[in-house]
């Protein structure tokens, strides 16, 4: 899509895309694995930004302003790829997006896309999550960018599901490919007859519509006994792995000896 060729006033993203201008501070990634406890193995990664002495993401995001988010969300993007392929990251690589940050979902994938074919990493191994506790001014825009990232071959999801704008109705909406529980559903979920019901209907409601469902923030083994029981398989938190500075951490199983 040639979006010059319109006669329409390029949105600012495209602007961005075009100046190319460089983002005034530098960016690296840590990764927490998200396992999946019915095989034993690593679901995927997620990669987590960090400055670039290994500092923590506020360091960074306190430093995003209107005039550099675009920029931002697509320098997270392309350093998330080309890290993941230095790794040699065998299992989906989940990188967060800021819908926000999207102006035409076709025009913006293109930085994205280009990583994956230059290091070498398969666009059909990679999620694209969104939290929704970004307001979404239009939910049309957001269903859009879904719909495109889907059709390009990229899994979807929903972050943080439970504690945004819009819960539900987001599903009613559109389907993303995953949804991953907020962990203030999580935290003593073992001690909770509300949380328990509330985290088993969400499971129910996203096996009839086919949405994968990832608790996250699991800190204690009880509360990951608690969520296998009610039909959860995967899983991620510091009881499992912290998130590892520009490395793939060795993952810790409740019981059992290290896995890598």
């Amino acid at each position: 899509m040639n979006i010059s060729s319109t006669g329409e006033t390029p949105p600012p993203g495209c602007r961005h895309c075009r100046d190319s201008e460089p983002l005034p501070f530098a960016i690296s990634m840590a990764f927490q694995p998200i396992i999946d406890a019915s095989s034993s193995a690593i679901f995927a990664y997620e990669s987590l930004v960090r400055g670039t002495d290994g500092s923590g993401a506020k360091s960074i995001l306190d430093q995003v302003t209107q005039a550099n988010r675009y920029k931002f969300d697509q320098s997270c993007r392309v350093k998330a790829v080309e890290l993941a392929a230095k790794l040699a990251l065998p299992t989906y690589l989940s990188i967060n997006f800021l819908p926000n940050a999207v102006y035409q979902p076709a025009a913006c994938i293109r930085a994205t896309l280009d990583a994956a074919q230059r290091f070498n990493f398969p666009t059909n191994r990679i999620i694209f999550e969104f939290t929704e506790n970004e307001s979404m001014v239009d939910k049309q825009h957001l269903r859009g960018i879904v719909l495109e990232y889907q059709k390009l071959g990229f899994k979807t999801a929903i972050d943080d599901f439970g504690a945004g704008y819009s819960g539900l109705g987001l599903l009613a909406e559109f389907q993303p490919d995953i949804i991953k529980v907020d962990m203030e559903l999580i935290r003593d979920i073992h001690q909770s007859r509300a949380r328990c019901a509330i985290v088993e209907g969400i499971v129910g409601i996203c096996r009839k519509l086919d949405i994968t469902v990832i608790a996250e923030g699991i800190e204690r083994v009880e509360e990951y006994l608690t969520l296998r029981s009610l039909g959860v398989n995967l899983f991620q938190g510091y009881l499992f792995a912290r998130p590892g500075f520009e490395t793939l951490p060795d993952v810790h199983w409740p019981g059992r000896e290290t896995v890598c």
